[in-house]
């Protein structure tokens, strides 16, 4: 019996099920919404369903029976990553895709690096790299939309393994002329009398607010973004101090105007840098070899874009 379907159509079919848009599943998948069309049509006429209800103001939205057909799609399209991984452990080849989600508040220091060398050590893979938040970042990894995660271990669910890299103390962030900018370290009681501008994303939010409450006290938030750029723009114009848990190698914010880091002394533990997978997700040859070249950053203490303070402290 004939194959009603390709894989390219049922990759084209899960894109549009989880972008809810023709056009950002296009964008997603960098090919023309015409051709991505067309394939969901002939999709659609070779089973002789309807896959998709398309509504001019909610894009295209999966039908119940796109629903049931798009966990058997994305299923169909797992296991031939799994013949594709089979393949490459015989012919010794690290080839395919490889999606990779990351922790929006560091994606722009760690991963262009990261991925040139990966991508110039293993010129056959298709790396894709996706920009999310934390419960974003969970919830992608439940549904198998992408296949690792750099990001911190907040949070983890019981499903989730995490694989640290490295450790990132906070550092409160202050502009030149801050009251405490020319202090060595600070305490989150140093604080309390000063203005904060809070990175205010699911989960990060929760960790910085952690680190005032041995004290039984809440900051005074005066200003609050889910823009890592944003926060360090505000601190450097003198809205109030922000909390970090990397100091990056330029300390400019992105209108160039200079900020100061200093280590908080905490007695809650630091967040750990590391991937994240889903515990039962196939890892494949490709997914590995992306495994081991963060572990060998990390180890040779090269991993891109982030500062190292000082061993000692006064």
């Amino acid at each position: 019996m004939p194959l009603r379907f390709t894989l390219r159509q049922l990759e084209y079919f899960v894109a549009v099920g989880e972008a809810g848009s023709i056009a950002l599943a296009a964008e997603k998948v960098n090919v023309t919404a015409p051709s991505m069309s067309s394939a969901i049509a002939q999709l659609e006429a070779g089973f002789g369903v309807q896959l998709f209800t398309r509504r001019h103001s909610q894009g295209s939205v999966l039908t119940p029976t796109g629903e049931r057909f798009i966990e058997q799609a994305r299923a169909i399209l797992e296991a031939s990553d799994k013949l594709n991984d089979l393949a490459n452990i015989y012919t010794g080849s690290v080839r395919g895709s490889l999606r990779v989600g990351c922790m929006r508040t560091f994606v722009q220091l760690l991963v262009p690096q990261l991925r040139r060398t990966f991508e110039d050590k293993y010129e056959n893979v298709d790396f894709t790299q996706f920009e999310m938040d934390q419960a974003q970042i969970f919830d992608a990894l439940g549904s198998a939309r992408i296949d690792l995660a750099l990001t911190y271990d907040l949070a983890l669910p019981s499903e989730i393994d995490f694989r640290p890299l490295r450790s990132l103390p906070p550092y409160v962030i202050v502009d030149t002329s801050h009251p405490l900018a020319r202090r060595h370290t600070v305490t989150a009681r140093d604080l309390l009398s000063h203005d904060m501008v809070l990175l205010d994303l699911p989960h990060s939010s929760d960790y910085f607010l952690s680190l005032f409450r041995p004290l039984g006290q809440r900051p005074r938030i005066a200003e609050r973004t889910s823009d890592i750029s944003i926060q360090r723009s505000l601190v450097a114009n003198g809205y109030g101090f922000g909390i970090q848990n990397m100091r990056t190698v330029s300390e400019l914010s992105m209108d160039g105007r200079p900020v100061k880091y200093i280590p908080l002394k905490t007695d809650v533990p630091p967040l750990q840098l590391g991937l994240a997978m889903a515990r039962a997700a196939h890892v494949s040859r490709t997914i590995q070899a992306f495994i081991d070249h963060c572990h060998e950053a990390a180890d040779a203490g090269k991993l891109p874009g982030f500062a190292t303070w000082p061993e000692t402290v006064s």
